[in-house]
């Protein structure tokens, strides 16, 4: 943000662009406004809470488009709500902002709220202060008791499924650092997987008593799995040449997307665990979403005291311990 038009308070700025433009959904008693928004879930559903945070130069680059920013903010947290299968009720937003630009601030809202439109999901709260561009959202849902889909849920012979395709966000940002070249057409056409993800809340609704454990990938495909493999003590197998890979990813080298697609982050896809008998369900899922639902291995027994990924080359033969763990590595984002 570079401009100032005119001061403007905070009460003001909460009135003026984020007090009004998401309908009150039902669940709703009281919303922005007062000292707590309030909260009245259905009978025998329980509340799903999940917060993400966006600072600038780490998340987002300098000088993004504030709607893109607004949508990707949201968005990012409604995947978490659908990795637990949860509906959407509110979300609450704090933000800094080194100056108060009401430009910025207007296409930031009209991002956020584009998405909580979608979505249901009423802004019931916040805070905004001084500082370093930064942006706090917590996600609210709800989820029938005991049906939320935890990361501990899976069981060996499980298949592994991913959502969507893979990759793409870590191929936008490579070209946007200039570590690959890509004609402007395929940056155009995989932009949005970088800077607007799509939260798949419906199917995180729908794969409520199928699905065995879920999360979403935000770090890394395999680096994130392995955090279902840890929290429910087991192994697994994946098949290299099963990760579904975009058009444009394909036009790489076989290395680049193999470890763009295993480990790029910012997907913000469904990976999910699931008993055998529940393909062809799972299948039409996908046939109903208009979404590939692709499997990509199966859950193993535990071998030692750390949970593993055994990664299927193309060749059939198990990738050695070094390629593997580049392919494992996640995100860090406390990364130098």
């Amino acid at each position: 943000m570079h401009s100032q038009s005119g001061p403007i308070g905070e009460f003001d700025l909460i009135e003026r662009f984020f007090k009004t433009g998401t309908a009150i959904n039902s669940t709703l008693s009281l919303g922005i406004g007062d000292d707590c928004a309030l909260i009245k879930p259905l009978l025998g559903e329980e509340i799903a809470i999940t917060s993400d945070m966006l600072v600038e130069g780490r998340h987002f680059f300098v000088g993004t488009d504030p709607e893109s920013l607004g949508r990707k903010a949201l968005a990012v947290n409604l995947s978490d709500l659908a990795a637990m299968g949860a509906k959407p009720l509110g979300f609450t937003l704090a933000i800094a902002l080194p100056t108060v630009d009401t430009q910025w601030l207007e296409s930031l809202s009209k991002g956020l709220f584009a998405v909580a439109n979608q979505f249901s999901c009423p802004l019931i709260g916040g805070d905004t202060t001084a500082g370093p561009l930064t942006l706090s959202i917590t996600a609210i849902g709800s989820v029938y008791f005991e049906k939320a889909i935890r990361r501990s849920g899976a069981k060996i012979g499980d298949d592994i499924w991913v959502s969507g395709t893979v990759g793409d966000a870590r191929l936008a940002l490579a070209a946007l650092r200039q570590e690959i070249i890509l004609p402007e057409c395929d940056l155009q056409s995989i932009a949005h997987r970088m800077h607007q993800p799509t939260p798949r809340v419906e199917l995180g609704m729908k794969l409520g008593g199928i699905a065995s454990a879920a999360l979403d990938i935000s770090d890394g495909l395999l680096g994130d799995l392995k955090h279902i493999l840890k929290q429910s003590q087991v192994d697994a197998e994946i098949y290299l040449d099963q990760l579904p890979k975009s058009a444009t990813l394909q036009k790489q080298s076989l290395a680049i997307q193999n470890q763009f697609a295993a480990s790029g982050g910012d997907d913000y896809e469904l990976c999910f665990t699931a008993p055998s008998k529940q393909r062809d369900v799972i299948l039409e899922i996908s046939k109903s979403l208009n979404l590939p639902l692709t499997r990509i291995g199966h859950i193993t027994a535990m071998q030692n005291d750390k949970s593993t990924i055994r990664i299927m080359g193309t060749n059939g033969n198990f990738i050695g311990d070094a390629d593997a763990t580049a392919l494992l590595k996640s995100f860090d984002h406390f990364a130098q």
